[in-house]
């Protein structure tokens, strides 16, 4: 009896441990099949968002830059003395400034002051005047040497404040508002009509500084010190609403090429605005000290066609502002951009109806 009730026990336990073995195997296949069946789906997926996102149309395929910079434009060049050529409204204004008013009274002053001085050197020498002018007032001379600066100053002045005051006209509502931000050592972006577009740029390493396999400066990307990692993209002829602001300490975004140079101070927002005229690639540098690393922090600006830029924004996934037909409501806020609640007062001046009221309001006697 022992040994049949052994035996019993043995057969039951093989036949436990068999159809177990069995159990498992069929479960095996679905399994496979549903991971199959959700890679298959995902990569479905991937193909069909990559088809959607439109390619971006700076890039080449290898992700290369197209456009590369020319000589002289947009940077600077070898023994050059004066402003970079202008390719901005606002720049074209200035360089006339410059060229034409300032540099015309600085060099006669100059030359005045020279002369005086040689005419006192030669004249007013011991040998040739041995005994001393006794004169100690001139009223004609005085009144001619206080007139002439003052009216040096304001012919210099009116120009200069109006071309001060153009700067920092509002945008129109048609701007594209660009907001960078400085820190320490790269600049970020932000295109807040655009999708909330955002991105860094930082300073491209020359091939020996970097190691095998990571991204290094070529000539298509720009000169040395002066290419980035990632391009501002803004269309040309079209205005464009600079907002600057910093993270650390004080920045400062400049562009010669546009005579841009605005600061970004941390917790403040400063805006200016201008317009290029030209595609190409413009290059420029933090220009206020910000620190050990303050020579690394450049600027790249490829200006484009608005027909290309709408495309650069599509593959970046943002949006255009008439996609919603609504104005911007980036800081600082436009005109006619006010966010509305349910609080606010319609336009006809009637009281807003509370979605929980279900009768008038009892009147007090």
């Amino acid at each position: 009896m022992r040994m049949l009730g052994l035996t019993s026990i043995v057969l039951a336990a093989g036949l436990a441990l068999g159809s177990a073995g069995h159990a498992q195997t069929p479960t095996a296949a679905p399994a496979t099949e549903s991971t199959t069946t959700e890679a298959t789906t995902t990569d479905a997926a991937a193909e069909a968002t990559a088809e959607a996102t439109p390619a971006d149309p700076t890039l080449n395929p290898d992700g290369t830059q197209k456009v590369a910079p020319k000589e002289g434009v947009g940077l600077p060049v070898n023994g050059g003395i004066g402003l970079q050529d202008q390719y901005s409204v606002i720049g074209d204004d200035g360089h006339v400034f410059h060229n034409y008013v300032l540099l015309p009274v600085l060099i006669g002053i100059s030359v005045f002051v020279l002369i005086l001085l040689g005419i006192v050197i030669f004249r007013f020498r011991r040998a040739a005047n041995p005994e001393p002018s006794k004169t100690a007032h001139n009223t004609a001379l005085e009144i001619v040497w206080t007139l002439v600066p003052v009216l040096i100053l304001l012919a210099i002045a009116v120009p200069s404040i109006r071309l001060l005051a153009k700067q920092y006209e509002p945008a129109p509502d048609n701007a594209v508002t660009l907001k960078a931000i400085g820190n320490q050592w790269f600049w970020s972006y932000e295109y807040p009509d655009n999708g909330d577009i955002a991105f860094s740029a930082n300073l491209l390493k020359e091939r020996n500084e970097v190691e095998a396999g990571q991204r290094y400066r070529t000539d298509v990307d720009g000169p040395r010190l002066l290419a980035t990692d990632n391009r501002v993209v803004l269309p040309v002829n079209t205005p464009i609403r600079l907002i600057t602001t910093a993270s650390d300490v004080i920045h400062s975004w400049a562009i010669p090429a546009f005579w841009v140079k605005l600061d970004a101070v941390p917790g403040r927002l400063n805006e200016t605005t201008f317009t290029i005229k030209e595609p190409g690639v413009y290059f420029g540098q933090c220009s206020e000290l910000c620190g050990a690393r303050h020579a690394y922090m450049p600027i790249a600006v490829e200006a484009v066609s608005p027909e290309e830029f709408e495309a650069w924004v599509r593959a970046k996934g943002g949006s255009m502002p008439d996609d919603a037909d609504e104005p911007s409501n980036a800081a600082p806020a436009q005109e006619g951009a006010d966010i509305v609640d349910d609080t606010a007062t319609p336009a006809d001046g009637s009281l807003p109806t509370l979605g929980n009221s279900t009768s008038a309001p009892a009147s007090v006697e």
